[in-house]
């Protein structure tokens, strides 16, 4: 997930002695051509502050209706098979610059009809560095405020490994891999005292290292749950995170998201 320096050059000019013509003074009033009347260039100025907010400049200012927008996901996402009081989430190439560049695969879980999917930011969304990311990046991002927030994170798999098209199980042990990813759960920094419990979990030919962490001084929350998987070239992560507040209401649904979550 590079700061930008600027600087000045100076440009610099032949010398010469010769005789330079002296500048007339350069009125700070613009005049028509009707006559000689001067018309003050406040006057002008005061003239474009009066143009509506239909005029084509400002327009592009004001952000689109579509982007600004939070719609909760029940009015789009379809019910899911398995619990109709939520919905299914199924992630495809029109979702995120990884997608459509066939750098992850196609993930899927549910969630609440309540909640609502939120932007993810251009320079964490992987978008600048597709196909070939050196750095985890952000998915997609859902969110409620009386329940919580989850993210989809995807690490490049050469990242933690050298070996190509590696497991799970190849990368290390479910502690191993947390260690190198537990930063991108938190959303600072990572303690292995934060681990509360791990577990192994197959589904299918997939497999799955799932977790649950008290993380006092994360970013995200206070408790984070995560659920781990490699396959292809990348390492995908499933975190939900919530507060005191939202974890003593939402436990059991956070937890039934995190279950839900596949490739």
């Amino acid at each position: 997930m590079a700061s930008v320096s600027a600087f000045t050059i100076s440009p610099s000019f032949p010398f010469s002695t010769s005789h330079k013509p002296k500048k007339k003074p350069i009125s700070s009033s613009i005049f028509s051509q009707k006559g000689s009347q001067f018309v003050p260039r406040r006057e002008i100025l005061k003239g474009f502050t009066l143009l509506p907010l239909s005029f084509p400049l400002f327009q592009s200012l004001n952000p689109l209706p579509s982007l600004s927008k939070e719609i909760e996901v029940g009015s789009y996402l379809p019910p899911s098979p398995s619990d109709p009081s939520f919905v299914f989430f199924k992630a495809s190439p029109s979702d995120t610059p990884a997608l459509r560049a066939g750098n992850v695969q196609p993930y899927q879980f549910i969630l609440p009809p309540t909640w609502k999917q939120t932007r993810v930011a251009n320079i964490l969304s992987g978008n600048y560095c597709q196909p070939k990311c050196a750095e985890p990046w952000v998915e997609v991002k859902f969110e409620d405020d009386k329940q919580g927030k989850i993210q989809v994170v995807a690490s490049p798999l050469i990242r933690l490994t050298n070996k190509p098209n590696a497991t799970i199980e190849d990368i290390g042990s479910p502690e191993k891999v947390i260690a190198s990813l537990g930063p991108f759960v938190t959303g600072s920094t990572y303690d292995p005292d934060e681990l509360l419990e791990s577990s192994v979990e197959k589904l299918g030919d997939q497999t799955y290292y799932k977790y649950t962490l008290e993380t006092p001084y994360a970013l995200t929350g206070t408790h984070n749950l995560a659920k781990a998987t490699a396959k292809g070239s990348t390492v995908v992560l499933f975190v939900a995170s919530a507060n005191d507040k939202q974890w003593q209401a939402s436990e059991k649904v956070l937890r039934t998201m995190l279950d839900s979550f596949q490739l």
